[in-house]
């Protein structure tokens, strides 16, 4: 089993490229596909305090502190938290950061934020059981937990037991890169769980990096909220803006099969 100072070694040592490929605006599934739809269902937060789980460099927290919210954020990783204060102190938009495991957050209070989001970053936690029940603790009653994961029927990853591709998109033969042709997606196996190694080398990226994932079923997911006194509410399967198509060909694919899920639940 991977332990959680292997994971957090891992983005630590991506926390560069990983910060330049946010901040560059070089991340356009974040762009252009799951950050709008995120936001959209999180709504007004102005005035709420947000607790903001696997923050990684701070993105999401400017976000949601600009839109007035009082924000906390968390990462495991310490290299991506010194990125995030770092720009804190340029910006001083009130924003606290802690390197914290998030599925162990007894620093704060029971019943003390509003809202807590996780934004496509719970599919990277290995004990997600316990991050959803320490989700749900802080949360003050009726508070919100918003959280984004790559979609669990259409992951990509290679499962590091049998060295296979956990799913595969199929491409239209003969055309470039750039301008690929995506006809379907292929998953073999659906059932069960497996730790996944996501291999990151796009071209756009300042240098490539490895980080691990786990792969578990929406019933996984869902049953995990039930257990930690959590509603679900609403769920979305965002689709690329159509600037993000025109600009971006690749998100084409994904108006026809999704690349994440969003899910609001509510504390009961």
């Amino acid at each position: 089993m991977v332990r959680n100072d292997d994971l957090s070694e891992q983005w630590d040592e991506a926390a560069e490229p990983w910060t330049d490929f946010v901040r560059k605006g070089k991340d356009f599934y974040r762009e252009e596909m799951n950050g709008p739809a995120f936001f959209r269902l999180v709504g007004n937060v102005k005035g709420k305090k947000v607790l903001d789980l696997a923050c990684g460099e701070g993105s999401s927290t400017r976000i949601l502190a600009r839109k007035g919210a009082r924000v906390v954020g968390v990462d495991f990783s310490e290299r991506l938290i010194e990125f995030a204060r770092q720009l804190e102190k340029k910006e001083r938009l009130g924003i606290e950061y802690f390197v914290y495991d998030a599925a162990n957050l007894k620093m704060f209070p029971s019943r003390h934020f509003d809202v807590v989001t996780c934004i496509m970053a719970l599919m990277d936690i290995e004990n997600y059981q316990n991050a959803m029940h320490e989700a749900a603790r802080v949360l003050k009653r009726n508070g919100l937990f918003v959280f984004s994961i790559v979609h669990p029927c259409f992951e990509w990853g290679t499962v590091t037991a049998s060295g296979q591709p956990i799913g595969e998109w199929k491409y239209e033969e003969g055309t470039q890169d750039s301008s690929r042709v995506a006809l379907h997606y292929e998953r073999t196996k659906y059932f069960g769980r497996a730790k996944l190694k996501n291999s990151w080398d796009m071209k756009r990226l300042s240098r490539p990096f490895t980080t691990t994932s786990f792969h578990r079923t929406l019933t996984d997911y869902f049953r995990a909220l039930y257990n930690s006194g959590l509603l679900v509410r609403r769920l979305v399967e965002p689709k690329p803006t159509a600037k993000g198509v025109s600009k971006y060909p690749t998100l084409r694919k994904h108006k026809k099969i999704p690349q994440s899920i969003i899910i609001e639940a509510v504390k009961k």
